[in-house]
């Protein structure tokens, strides 16, 4: 086995996003030794790791990052070389019913995790770097044109939005005053393998599948930029190695799609692999009373890296779609596991 030559804490790891970070970091670097950490709240799934989870060179570590003893003690303990931030709460309709909630997280525990670092640290910068995850979200809505780029002023218009706005400001405000080394990266919606299903797109195939209604906010007109969460993990390793410090990157998949029509995308898709009348999932199709301060679009410019890192998108949203839907229906029993709430044994069994 190589010499291990950095320790990487990666927050967030058996959420969504963080488990294709995790195992991109660990199947790319034989010499980095990657921590995991994650509350295994709802959407954390161990599951989601099981193929790398006995390798010598990945440790799991349970715990919260509203801890600020707990966060404490694990960067004194383990001397983190590395930060990637992506553990956090991000369902927008979640932060509309439980606010503080997303306070908590977001804020209070980013914080945490600044102040261990800069504590370990201790102005000892070489070869060190806090990566933070961020949201499209913070920059409000778009009208019909134009694009967010790294310069647009902060606007959040959720609890949700509002909460990843502090934290960034929080990242670049430990930047400026102490010297810590940061870099940002502000990201479009994700879509893929492991989504947990309350985002629109895996609750509406878990919802086709099971011939219940997908419910569509207002006319369904809203427009989102989709991006696919494995060319999101390699802009991650991009950033994370090669990115400026104090700098920030958007990362978009120039994908712009309406709601209803992704939606109606997504039914053609799945009548075809299920084998279903062409257009029977359609009529399952109901819209609903929109949510408060729902942004009307977003849209990401991704050119500063594409030019300064050569990062693209490697799969339009059709190829991306199609992936993401056959991997949803070869894994059924995953999808059974998240929405039963029996995925919790396996965290007993293993790791308790």
């Amino acid at each position: 086995m190589n010499k291990i030559n950095r320790k990487i804490l990666i927050t967030g790891g058996a959420g969504f996003i963080g488990s294709h970070v995790v195992r991109r970091l660990l199947t790319s670097y034989s010499n980095y030794h990657i921590f995991n950490l994650d509350a295994l709240t709802y959407a954390g799934n161990l599951e989601n790791l099981k193929d790398i989870e006995t390798l010598a060179n990945y440790t799991f570590i349970k715990g919260d990052i509203t801890d600020e003893a707990f966060i404490s003690s694990i960067f004194k303990t383990y001397n983190f070389d590395g930060v990637i931030h992506l553990a956090a709460e991000s369902h927008v309709d979640r932060s509309i019913t439980d606010p503080l909630a997303f306070v908590k997280t977001n804020v209070i525990g980013t914080m945490n995790l600044l102040n261990a670092a800069k504590e370990v640290w201790n102005e000892n910068f070489n070869n060190k770097r806090f990566y933070h995850v961020s949201t499209d979200e913070v920059y409000g809505s778009l009208g019909e044109t134009g694009l967010f780029t790294e310069d647009t002023s902060y606007d959040p218009n959720s609890p949700y939005s509002a909460s990843k706005a502090s934290s960034d400001h929080f990242v670049r405000s430990y930047g400026e005053t102490y010297g810590l080394p940061y870099v940002i990266t502000n990201c479009s919606n994700n879509y893929g393998p492991n989504h947990f299903p309350e985002k629109l797109i895996p609750l509406f195939i878990n919802n086709i599948i099971n011939k219940q209604s997908l419910p569509v906010y207002g006319d369904g007109n809203y427009t989102r930029d989709w991006l696919f969460v494995e060319d999101h993990a390699v802009a991650i390793d991009l950033v994370f190695h090669k990115g400026k410090n104090q700098e920030t990157y958007n990362i978009g998949g120039f994908n712009e799609w309406k709601n209803i029509d992704l939606v109606k995308l997504l039914c053609k898709l799945m009548d075809q692999k299920l084998n279903r009348k062409q257009g029977e999932s359609e009529q399952l199709i109901t819209y609903v009373k929109d949510r408060p301060g729902h942004d009307l679009r977003y849209a990401i410019d991704a050119n500063k890296i594409n030019k300064e890192l050569g990062w693209k998108p490697s799969v339009n949203f059709e190829e991306g779609l199609d992936k993401t839907i056959d991997w949803f229906l070869e894994n059924q029993k995953w999808l059974d596991n998240v929405t039963s709430g029996e995925y919790k044994e396996y965290y007993s069994k293993m790791y308790k």
